[in-house]
């Protein structure tokens, strides 16, 4: 006799159970265990009434990782076939860890049904969830046999003894509902144990802010990272558009805006002619005796406070700072964007300011001293243009 089923990829939940690789969170387990729950009301709602052989080897998984309950309503066929008396149990070792998910009261009946109970399931299902939990067979990592934890079960209460059942502690940090639903589905006593309906109610809290299907879980799930992806694209991409903000910034500072802006472009600068421009020099006298009688941290300290006093000045006028050599200053107006004839006047109306900060500006470590500024202007023709690959300069 051959049935056929609907395949299912994933293999069956002690494949998933057994393959270390395989790293299954709350939601994978929820959802797992949520079909296994829903598998059960329907087939014993159905005019099968109970499967008999519930084990995680029958609950194969397909490629959406949705469980299918597998192997009821087939005792009849397998009658005389297949045995699950402990009698017999010791011929193979399968069998006894088949043996080990049989309710305790259906152990001890040479004479149970061969479809099983429902309370039977029940049990069954408290093993099943329990090596959801721990990943170590039906029983846990034990250095018992199968067929001893068969015995002792089919013990039941010896005395004032609970009955023996698998350790809770080995579940580590499962849910409080978990713990509840194993210590009432594997009661000794069948009537004790609750309906899957009411274990579908206990743990509700497994499956909560969850989808019905794990595949639609897994769909939120990316669709979440998604949306938080690009969030972190916005906001790194807000911080590359800063970033190269101040890169620019430091360009401009470095290179006259216009030059700078065909550097961006990949396009080379070719050197230009100017008919007519007007150049600035300035240098400080009696800078060389000063230097020498100071430190050099005292000197660079002097030369900072100087030219930031001399960049605020020049930043109201329609020229170019073309560089600094120690005490020497150049300025220039009229390129790289050229201004008719103002340039002339552009230098002029600076140096006079110029002069007139320099008669206030005060020595931090000459506090006494008076600064004088010697400046030269030129007007004439010049060729402009940027010099060197590394740490390029627009020189004239």
């Amino acid at each position: 006799v051959c049935t056929v089923t609907e395949y299912c990829s994933r293999g069956s939940l002690k494949d998933i159970l057994d393959n270390e690789d395989v790293k299954l969170d709350n939601m994978f387990i929820a959802s797992l265990i949520g079909d296994i729950v829903q598998g059960m009301i329907y087939l014993h709602d159905s005019p099968v009434k109970s499967h008999g052989n519930l084990k995680s080897s029958n609950c194969l998984v397909d490629s959406r990782w949705v469980v299918k309950i597998s192997d009821f309503g087939l005792h009849e066929l397998k009658s005389g076939y297949e045995t699950t008396s402990v009698a017999e149990a010791g011929e193979t070792q399968r069998r006894c860890t088949d043996l080990l998910y049989r309710a305790p009261e259906l152990l001890r009946d040479t004479s149970a049904p061969p479809g099983g109970t429902q309370k039977g399931d029940v049990y069954s299902f408290a093993i099943i969830l329990y090596e959801v939990h721990v990943r170590h067979g039906p029983w846990g990592a034990t250095d018992q046999s199968p067929l001893s934890v068969i015995r002792l079960v089919m013990a039941g209460v010896q005395g004032s003894n609970s009955p023996v059942r698998p350790s809770v502690e080995a579940m580590g940090s499962s849910l409080d509902c978990v713990r509840v639903v194993l210590t009432e589905c594997w009661a000794e006593v069948p009537e004790e144990r609750p309906d899957f309906r009411s274990v579908k109610i206990k743990l509700r809290p497994m499956r909560k802010g969850l989808k019905p299907n794990i595949f639609d879980n897994m769909l939120e799930m990316m669709e979440k990272y998604a949306n938080n992806l690009e969030a972190l694209v916005d906001e790194r991409t807000d911080q590359l558009i800063q970033e190269k903000k101040k890169t620019e910034a430091l360009l401009y500072e470095m290179l006259p805006p216009y030059v700078a802006e065909q550097l961006k472009r990949g396009r080379k600068v070719q050197a230009e002619s100017f008919d007519c421009v007007t150049i600035y020099f300035s240098d400080i006298v009696g800078f060389t005796e000063m230097s020498a009688e100071s430190t050099p941290l005292q000197v660079v300290d002097f030369l900072n406070d100087l030219y930031t006093c001399f960049d605020s000045i020049i930043g109201h006028y329609d020229v170019y700072k073309v560089e600094t050599i120690g005490d020497a200053h150049m300025v220039v107006s009229g390129l790289p964007i050229r201004n008719e004839e103002q340039h002339a006047g552009e230098v002029a109306s600076m140096s006079l300011h110029l002069l007139d900060a320099i008669n206030k500006f005060q020595i931090r470590h000459r506090p006494t001293d008076t600064l004088k500024l010697r400046i030269g202007l030129h007007s004439g023709p010049v060729c402009a243009g940027v010099v060197g690959l590394k740490m390029p300069r627009y020189c004239l």
